[in-house]
């Protein structure tokens, strides 16, 4: 995962502290980047507590939300993202047919 401005993919993920439910959503996060969308990632966490200006204007209602920047359309999904799968259809990140499986 890369952490620069030139990734295809931004995500920034919005948490409300160090909790339990937010280490796991970065930890969920990280590994789904780490497996699916290797190198294609710039990630940025948000703590809604240390940058609340931030989290209004992006209308942060609840955490942990993620939230795709980049591409456009934005898209959100809330929770410990542990479900992979679905949170890359909800964000439509999946990637393209030629990165799955021809390493294998």
């Amino acid at each position: 995962m890369t952490t620069d401005g030139a990734s295809p993919y931004q995500l920034r993920l919005f948490v409300a502290g160090n909790t339990i439910r937010s280490r796991r959503a970065i930890e969920n996060l990280r590994a789904l980047c780490a497996e699916h969308l290797p190198g294609q990632v710039s990630l940025e966490v948000v703590d809604i507590y240390q940058q609340p200006a931030l989290a209004e204007r992006h209308q942060i209602v609840a955490a942990p939300t993620l939230v795709k920047v980049r591409p456009v359309p934005t898209r959100r999904v809330v929770g410990d993202l542990s479900q992979p799968e679905r949170v890359l259809r909800a964000l439509d990140l999946l990637p393209a047919p030629s990165a799955r499986g021809r390493d294998a």
